[in-house]
């Protein structure tokens, strides 16, 4: 492999970096994929984005059947939950775009290379070399530029390992058979959508937050109203708890922690699921044989996704300040790909970048939360209408939630947008699109949206900033 020179080669093969390597591929560079697995897609694709998706959608599923009488439907509900068959629909999304990747590599002509990759220092005559390791063999790859693209892991309290009853997101995955109960420490998105699947699944779900709320990164709003929902559902949520301990037990395990009073709890459960985050994966690239600079564990970089190191650029998980997202890593990965071909690269608005979680109520959000914006120094108008009166969420049974713009006073220019309630994980793109093209709150009240559609609840959002509202 050195005897070849590459245009760039990509260290990791998630939605970071397959995207970077295609788009480089698309505009004509020679491109190689340094992925230490024989599948590509990565944690969104293998162990994240993609299996949690396809378990909300079978407990949605579930939840619609069991309330099938409700929509003059008789002879459905009481259903049990096929547990195998759950995983297996699961695989078979996976398998299926696993193989989509594949052909994809083919069709851009990028040469993968197994292994995990380290760089070995500067550029020397404008040419970097990355060892690579697989299976005790080492080769090297040569190229005029490097990307990283490695990713990140959960976090794990310290002094636990993950195991058969203490849980990450990959062990959650493939348990062999349904837990009766779960305790979820953390209100990240992974956990609250943890949560969501196995409480439709008939389990007993505890919550475990240290925040004061929900949801932490949210808007307070949205917070508010995601706690009082899951308490209508029966999710058990303690927020500002600190978790002490967790015991294994014979049969499951018992997790020690402290709520907001003060007093000591003990909660048992089959399982106990670790949802506090992820870390950067940093430590293996060999970075301190270059002037790449660090944030913690985090990689600094420029608007173009540049590094301190000439030459070497840095997308995805990685990157410091950048959301953990497979979209903001996929993005990432398509500038630094402009870039290095010499094309026009539009560098990623950290505050265009939606944030979505896909549990029941679903949320989707982008911009500054209404706190954020004030602290930002701006004069804010707030525009909130009630899914309530919205027809379709009405059809749909899913009329609790909301819609919440933060708006400029003055401009009114749109500052956040945040929905909780049904597709607003989908609904979140016309904002990210509206702010985007600078759009005003006035511009967006003379929006024509189909009716009945949940899009409409945007455009009473919108008019909602001025208190005009046309259904509520």
């Amino acid at each position: 492999m050195a005897e070849t020179l590459f245009d760039v080669a990509v260290i990791g093969g998630g939605p970071a970096g397959y995207s970077c390597a295609f788009r480089a591929a698309q505009y004509g560079l020679k491109v190689a994929l340094i992925e230490l697995s024989d599948k590509l897609g990565g944690t969104c694709l293998h162990v994240g984005c993609v299996p949690t998706k396809a378990m909300l959608h079978s407990a949605e599923i579930f939840d619609h059947a069991n309330e099938a009488t409700m929509y003059g439907i008789d002879g459905i509900g009481n259903g049990t939950v096929n547990w195998p068959q759950v995983l297996k629909r699961k695989q078979d999304i996976i398998n299926k775009h696993t193989a989509g990747l594949q052909y994809l590599v083919k069709k851009n002509k990028v040469t993968l290379v197994r292994g995990t990759g380290k760089l070995t220092g500067p550029a020397k005559n404008g040419v970097h070399t990355v060892d690579v390791e697989f299976e005790g063999k080492k080769q090297q790859v040569q190229a005029k530029k490097v990307v990283l693209a490695t990713g990140s892991d959960a976090r794990m309290i310290p002094g636990y390992k993950p195991n058969d009853k203490i849980l990450t997101n990959i062990e959650i995955l493939s348990l062999d058979k349904l837990p009766k109960s779960l305790v979820v420490i953390g209100s990240g998105a992974v956990g609250v959508e943890f949560a969501s699947v196995f409480k439709s699944f008939n389990a007993e779900v505890t919550i475990i937050e240290m925040a004061d709320r929900l949801v932490p990164v949210e808007d307070a709003d949205i917070s508010k109203e995601f706690l009082r929902q899951y308490k209508k559902r029966g999710i058990d949520s303690h927020v500002s708890a600190k978790v002490n301990k967790i015991e294994e037990t014979k049969t499951g395990v018992k997790v020690h922690f402290t709520t907001s009073d003060g007093k000591d709890n003990i909660k048992e459960a089959d399982k106990v699921l670790v949802a506090i985050g992820r870390a950067p994966r940093t430590a293996g690239l060999n970075l301190e044989s270059t002037k790449v600079e660090l944030d913690r564990t985090a990689i600094k970089v420029d608007q173009y996704q540049q590094t301190a190191e000439p030459g070497i650029y840095a997308i995805g998980d990685i990157v410091s300040g950048l959301p953990l997202l497979a979209h903001s890593g996929a993005m990432s990965g398509a500038v630094a790909a402009a870039h290095i071909a010499g094309k026009y690269a539009r560098p990623i608005n950290r505050l265009r970048i939606p944030g979505c979680t896909y549990c029941e109520p679903q949320i989707g959000s982008v911009g500054l939360s209404e706190a954020a914006a004030k602290a930002a120094g701006h004069e804010v108008k707030v525009g909130k209408f009630p899914l309530a009166g919205n027809s379709k969420a009405t059809i749909l049974n899913a009329h609790d939630g909301f819609v919440k713009v933060v708006a400029d006073a003055k401009y009114g220019e749109i500052l956040g947008v945040h929905i909780i309630g049904p597709l607003a994980t989908e609904l979140i793109a016309e904002a990210v699109v509206a702010m985007d093209a600078e759009m005003t709150v006035e511009e967006l009240m003379y929006t024509v949206h189909a009716h009945p559609t949940l899009s409409e609840s945007l455009l009473d959002g919108y008019s909602a900033v001025y208190g005009m509202s046309l259904n509520a």
